[in-house]
């Protein structure tokens, strides 16, 4: 098998378990096989950097199986101890990091818990990489040690850089599917599901089938449209966006479609809508009729109250008068709308702008308020 093929495995086994998270063992083992590790451990979770934060879920997967009594020792015996962890939660996202590298020389070789990721869990060479998850939560996976006990190659270091963005996708449409109450359903319920749009495309990209969610929002138009049986975005920007997420979702000649996630924009005030696109595993189909080819589920942040300023001050360690201001902006607002309900200059709400730009490393507006928009509907994020 061609490392294409191999990799095209390991994207149609994170898109069943994006839908399934019961299918994540599968994913890893391929993982592993693509690799050449010993296994896994993939972590989401939200809270404060030291304490109250909480775990989502926990998959530990060792040499292709689940590994549920390494999840309870670490949980149990380890995680309070571990010297690694409080840094961990402050690694930069999207950025691999070696795991000796976060522990000091001293602690490789006096702490508890290094040494049982080494001896248990095959972990003592691995690599961590910390994501963004949706609703203000963080992702950590950690990919144990190589197979031939030597050092990272730079050919599986590029395969992992290519698979966090699917990593993350698998994550963040297991949380939205969770927070629509629809995990685990086949294609068919999913169009049930409350609080989320979902869109059923077929292999051209057509529109199949849509539940009462997204058609309302295609029928409001502010932000989606539907044309010639088409799904369009309405601002040119989020369209080329948008058509470039479903070119790799619907690829010609039967591909392995790669799956994405992106914002649109809408009219007036309302708040974007977060878009997951995500391909449904082919299956032979009487060739009169096309399958559901993908998914695209449709997360409006606007549904609910307001998101609390609070809040983000505290996830985003802003100051009051920054977060406020990263909340108007998430609102739709402008500096200059901003400023005058403020009562203060345009030049003293961009400091305040780019202060926040300082702090995560942004550079755009509209990064900044998908950020802020990623916390709606977490944990006391509205009042």
């Amino acid at each position: 098998m061609s490392e294409a093929d191999r990799f095209d495995r390991v994207l149609d086994s994170l898109h069943a378990a994006a839908l399934d998270l019961a299918r994540w063992p599968r994913a890893a083992t391929l993982i592993d096989e693509t690799l050449g590790t010993h296994g896994s451990t993939l972590m989401s979770g939200d809270g404060g950097l030291d304490e109250g934060y909480r775990t989502f879920f926990m998959l530990t997967c060792l040499d292709g199986e689940r590994r549920r009594d390494l999840e309870r020792l670490w949980l149990e015996n380890y995680y309070r101890v571990d010297e690694g962890t409080p840094r961990v939660r402050r690694l930069p996202f999207n950025q691999i990091f070696h795991i000796t590298d976060i522990y000091t020389e001293e602690e490789l070789k006096s702490s508890a818990a290094y040494n049982a990721l080494r001896t248990i869990g095959h972990a003592g060479n691995a690599i961590d990489v910390r994501l963004r998850g949706s609703n203000g939560s963080r992702i950590l996976w950690q990919i144990n040690d190589p197979l031939d006990g030597e050092g990272w190659s730079s050919a599986q270091l590029e395969a992992i850089r290519r698979l966090l963005p699917q990593i993350r996708q698998t994550v963040c449409v297991h949380q939205a599917l969770s927070a629509a109450g629809a995990l685990g359903a086949s294609l068919e319920a999913l169009l049930e599901a409350t609080g989320m749009g979902v869109i059923q495309l077929d292999r051209h990209g057509s529109i199949v089938e849509v539940n009462d969610c997204a058609r309302s929002l295609l029928r409001d138009g502010s932000g989606l449209l539907y044309e010639d049986g088409s799904l369009f975005a309405r601002a040119p920007e989020d369209d080329s966006r948008l058509q470039e997420i479903l070119a790799r979702a619907l690829p010609p000649f039967r591909a392995q479609g790669a799956g994405g996630s992106t914002m649109v924009r809408r009219r007036g005030h309302l708040l974007p809508l977060a878009l997951h696109i995500i391909p449904v595993e082919q299956q032979e189909t009487d060739f009169r009729f096309w399958p559901v080819a993908a998914l695209v589920l449709v997360v409006d942040p606007a549904k609910g109250a307001d998101i609390d300023s609070a809040v983000v001050a505290a996830a985003l360690d802003l100051t009051d008068v920054e977060s406020r201001v990263a909340v108007q902006l998430a609102h739709g607002m402008s500096v200059r709308e901003i400023a005058a309900a403020a009562g203060r200059k345009e030049s003293t709400i961009r400091t305040h702008v780019k202060h926040m730009f300082d702090k995560h490393g942004l550079s755009r507006q509209s990064d900044l308020v998908r950020l802020v928009l990623s916390l709606t509907g977490s944990p006391g994020s509205r009042r």
